[in-house]
């Protein structure tokens, strides 16, 4: 059995109960008291060690085994919750992420032991119990001691008991005249092993590095489907000793007791089964070639190639979303059906009503089903967002600044793709609330603000976009520093800064060669790295805007579109080549006279009901030869970005269309203008202008 195959859920679920550990964590850390979360965390811990057993990462199941045993203690009242509790629980969770973060990338957990933060675990429940705290070696000595002996004279071995067909008595002889010896197996499981199937497995694993399994009993299947209690029992061909092989099944974490001997085939055919002498499992003497064996458990199922990058591309879909999506589909065999049996029955009579009827119902089949699989592939921010809170505990304990995140929306949806890559924009954005737009509780006091300061994070929908807006209390932007510093830095002149609007000076701050000097820092708070969370966010076919007030705060808006995959456009004419621009851009089309145009800066602008406007020539942008002629009047697409308008001339209009996206990979990357292409439906292919990068 290779588990490589189950290594994508186990990332999948493990981001998830790492989430789920990182959300208790912080309750906690607020209601010590609150039993029902102390029970989540311990269950979630618990989870945590049994996949990491069944996946053979020793150090993960480790790690939160010691994490169980101190929740154990908490949940019995032996351990009050504390700060230092809270800090270390964190710094297992950052521990548990290197090793998910391992997995992905190599498919295997590292080297890492963590003794440091075993050790500190061990501290808190030797002093619950009044011992000594341990040294840093001996959590691991400690980890995998059989029973009490009493426990093990409850235990019998059942092996002695089986009654054997004449197949499996042949089987042992044959086994035994090769030259081999039988070894009977009784196992019994923890009564609260999660995953019964997966022990027995990793213990079949252990065993069949010196042997081969002749006999199982239940028989595999059903030992497979975990039909039966906490005890199975298994023969072992093998010409290896015992002694070698018990220690491999003793590294099996929630294994309770082995119990093991050699057996011959004749005593299957006495009467008195009774009459073998039992001897015990190996006694804890035998833990130190069992800690030599673990590897060998350890490494049941790393068959997958190693160093080879695991991500996850999975999405959960909600099965009212398939059965819809199921419905769409058989609607669409019934349109294709009926379109052939009009070519038959018509001679292919593409002008009769029948057929025209037949061609806009499939139209709204496929429109349906476009919107169908959109929804499938949409998925909450929540998934994003919820690393948040932590990230900004661990900023006002790192600035020593009181701070809370308050957070709405995230149920909020948006494509996959998108959700992906918005993670790191976001965070950056709610740093920069964090580190340079809040005061310090000594400043917010003086001003009469709360001492603790607040960040805020929103996400809701709005037509065919998304917006999610960061904002702070915090002491906002400060334009006369920014104007200062910019002309300083030669960004713009004196007499340029005496021109522009305060929204104009806050948008400096996204200029590569405003933020990039560290020393931006000095302003009153914004600057650093502003200018890749815009290009970060332009790149998904979104914006972002500030709008800020000195002494009360800022905030950061940004829009993204619900989905990459498919969108409508309006088709133009350039020449003879056709473009397409995204609906979502355009404000509105104007028949504009040439003798309209006027000059602003030596640059063409239109003006428009109150606006000025300045208007793109997209055939000089683009690089095509000039008209013999000049029109009497200009097509011009006006289109819109945040408040800036602009006016895109055209030569043509072709009209509006729904048009999948597809990239063109990294042969024309460095032409920012074009971010991809798509396939018309008379086979012909168009680019697509990205209006944002016109701007």
């Amino acid at each position: 059995m290779d588990v490589s195959q189950y290594l994508e859920i186990f990332i999948d679920e493990t981001n998830e109960h790492l989430q789920n550990l990182s959300d208790c964590i912080m309750v906690l850390e607020k209601e010590p008291d609150n039993k029902d979360t102390i029970n989540e965390i311990f269950r979630a811990a618990h989870s945590l060690k049994g996949m990491a057993g069944t996946m053979g990462f020793k150090r993960m199941q480790h790690l939160t085994h010691d994490m169980e045993n101190v929740f154990q203690e908490v949940r019995s009242d032996k351990i009050s919750v504390n700060s230092k509790m809270i800090d270390l629980l964190f710094e297992c969770l950052d521990a548990l992420d290197k090793y998910l973060e391992n997995v992905k990338e190599t498919s295997n957990e590292g080297t890492e032991d963590n003794e440091a933060i075993i050790k500190e675990l061990n501290d808190f429940i030797a002093q619950a119990s009044g011992e000594t705290p341990a040294p840093v070696s001996e959590p691991a000595k400690e980890e995998k001691q059989p029973d009490s002996s009493k426990e093990e004279e409850d235990r019998e071995k059942k092996f002695l008991k089986v009654e054997l067909d004449e197949v499996e008595k042949t089987a042992i002889k044959s086994a035994e005249e090769a030259g081999s010896k039988i070894y009977g197996f009784t196992v019994y499981i923890h009564q609260d092993c999660l995953l019964k199937a997966a022990r027995a497995f990793l213990v079949f694993k252990a065993v069949e590095e010196f042997g081969e399994i002749i006999i199982y009993r239940p028989s595999s299947r059903d030992i497979e489907d975990e039909k039966f209690e906490l005890d199975f029992t298994f023969f072992l061909a093998s010409a290896e000793d015992l002694e070698k092989i018990i220690p491999g099944t003793l590294a099996v974490s929630e294994i309770d007791v082995v119990l093991a001997e050699e057996v011959k085939s004749s005593d299957f055919n006495k009467k008195e089964e009774t009459a073998v002498s039992a001897e015990a499992a190996p006694a804890p003497k035998e833990q130190e070639p069992a800690k030599k064996a673990a590897p060998a458990a350890a490494n049941a199922g790393k068959k997958q190639a190693a160093n080879k990058p695991v991500t996850s591309r999975t999405v959960r879909v909600d099965i009212e979303k398939l059965d819809a999506l199921m419905n769409q589909v058989s609607e669409l065999i019934i349109a294709k059906n009926s379109l052939v049996s009009i070519s038959a029955t018509e001679g292919g009579n593409f002008e009769s009503q029948l057929f025209h009827e037949q061609i806009e119902y499939l139209e709204r089949i496929t429109t349906s089903l476009h919107e169908s699989v959109m929804k499938v592939r949409m998925v909450p921010i929540e998934s994003v967002v919820n690393k948040f809170p932590r990230m900004i505990r661990d900023l006002s304990r790192k600035l020593n600044k009181s701070m809370e995140l308050y957070m709405s929306g995230e149920d909020t949806e948006l494509d996959r793709t998108v959700v992906d890559q918005i993670g790191d924009p976001l965070q950056h954005l709610l740093r920069n609330s964090a580190d340079h737009g809040l005061e310090s509780s000594e400043i917010r006091t003086q001003r009469g603000k709360p001492a603790k300061g607040s960040i805020y994070l929103n996400a809701f929908q709005e037509g065919n976009n998304v917006i999610i807006e960061v904002s702070d209390d915090g002491n906002g932007i400060d334009t006369d520093a920014v104007r200062e510093k910019a002309i300083e830095r030669g960004v713009i002149t004196s007499d340029q800064a005496d021109g522009m609007s305060q929204k104009e000076i806050i948008n400096l701050l996204f200029m590569p060669s405003f933020s990039m000097a560290k020393k931006i820092t000095d302003i009153s708070g914004r600057g650093v790295g502003l200018d890749v969370v815009r290009s970060n966010i332009e790149a998904l076919g979104g914006d972002v805007e500030v709008s800020s007030k000195l002494g009360e705060g800022s905030k950061f808006t940004v829009r993204l579109p619900l989905t990459l995959a498919i969108i409508q456009a309006l088709m133009v004419e350039i020449r003879d080549e056709k473009y397409a621009i995204a609906l979502g851009s355009i404000q509105n089309i104007e028949d504009i006279p040439v003798n309209e145009i006027r000059f602003v800066e030596a640059k063409e602008v239109i003006h428009l009901r109150g606006l000025v406007i300045p208007i793109i020539r997209l055939d000089k942008i683009l690089e095509m030869e000039p008209l013999e002629k000049e029109p009497e009047s200009l097509t011009v697409v006006v289109v819109k970005k945040g408040d800036n308008y602009a006016g895109l001339v055209v030569d043509n209009l072709i009209g509006q269309q729904e048009i999948v996206i597809k990239s063109l990979g990294k042969f024309i990357k460095a032409n920012k203008i074009i971010s991809g292409a798509t396939i018309l439906g008379d086979g012909e292919m168009a680019l697509i202008l990205d209006v944002n990068t016109l701007f």
